[in-house]
Order: structure tokens, then sequence, then C-alpha cells
């Protein structure tokens, strides 16, 4: 009887209908409205509650995917984002193309933006909850692992991972199916 109150109490509260209201809201300037600003190839596809942020300098390239809850970020006036073609992005990926400045005796909210353009190549994997900071360029066929956090450029085909990132190894050559297991490059 208590649990069956408490619902009750909890569905008729005027609280939980505006904060709905609120969340629609957010759904709306973080995701409706910047998807139509967005540039894209064809075949890209996103998650539903993927955050889009001035979605007019972000650039997504053919065939790419991004995960759900994920985050895009470009500058409010100069940072771009640009992903190339067929890249994946896992759940939880953030890049934003704008940070805060560090000035001693200046709140953080009342420092000056750094905005600079991330760029990452084509067939890129960045794993769940990868972050990518402002000024990073990430090199074609790169692949970050889960929980990265990317403060400096990636070269091509590399494995990366850790905080911050570092190169940990090296994509390997693509092998003919008819290659016996123990010959392929691993």
């Amino acid at each position: 009887m208590s649990r069956t109150l408490g619902f009750l109490r909890s569905i008729l509260d005027p609280r939980v209908w505006v904060h709905r209201l609120r969340l629609a809201h957010f759904d709306a300037y973080s995701h409706v409205r910047q998807v139509p600003k967005l540039t894209r190839g064809p075949n890209v596809t996103f998650a539903p509650n993927v955050s889009f942020r001035n979605a007019e300098r972000i650039t997504l390239g053919a065939g790419t995917h991004i995960g759900e809850h994920s985050v895009v970020w470009a500058g409010d006036s100069t940072g771009r984002i640009t992903l190339g073609d067929h890249c994946l992005l896992a759940p939880n990926v953030t890049i934003t193309a704008s940070n805060y400045g560090i000035v001693q005796g200046r709140n953080v909210m009342h420092q000056p933006k750094l905005e600079r353009d991330i760029l990452i190549g084509r067939d890129v994997w960045l794993g769940a909850n990868v972050v990518v900071v402002a000024g990073v360029t990430i090199g074609d066929g790169a692949i970050v692992g889960a929980g990265a956090v990317v403060t400096r450029d990636l070269p091509a085909n590399c494995i990366a991972g850790g905080v911050p990132a570092k190169v940990i190894g090296t994509r390997p050559l693509d092998v003919p199916a008819d290659v016996p297991t123990e010959e392929r490059v691993a």
C-alpha cells in the first residue's frame, strides 16, 4: 500500500511534470535544433540523445556513427570539429573544441575561452567514455581505448589508451582471409 501511495504522490507532483518540460527543452536545444545545422555525409547515424553544440561548425563524414549519450561540442565562435568517413564513436564520448583559461585570480566561469579545431581522420574508433580536447588531431585508422583522454595528436593507425592517451600499439595490416592464423600479423 505504501508503494502505491508513493507512486501516486510522485506522478501527481507538479514538479515531476515541470522537470519533464525542462528535459524536453534540453533535448530541443541540444539535439533537435542542432541536427539541421550539421554538415554530414550520407549514411551518418547517431543516437537520439547525442548532444551537439554549435553544430554549424561540426562536419561528420559518410558512414560515421555516434553512440548514446555522446557530446560533440564545437566552439562558440571558431572551434570546429571534423570527423572523417566511417568513424565509430562508442557511448559517452565527449569531443569539445573549447576550453576555459586557467589564469589565477579570475573565476573559471569568467576565463576567456580557448577554441581550437579538432580533426579526427577516417576510420577512427573512439571507445566508450573517451574525451577529446580542443586542438587535437587523430590520424586515419586510429583506435582509442575506452576511458582515454586525448590531449595531444595521435598518429594514423595507432592504438592509444590512458590518461593522457599514449600510443600503445599499431593496428595490424589487413591480411587476406585465406592466410593461416599463425601467419597473420598480430
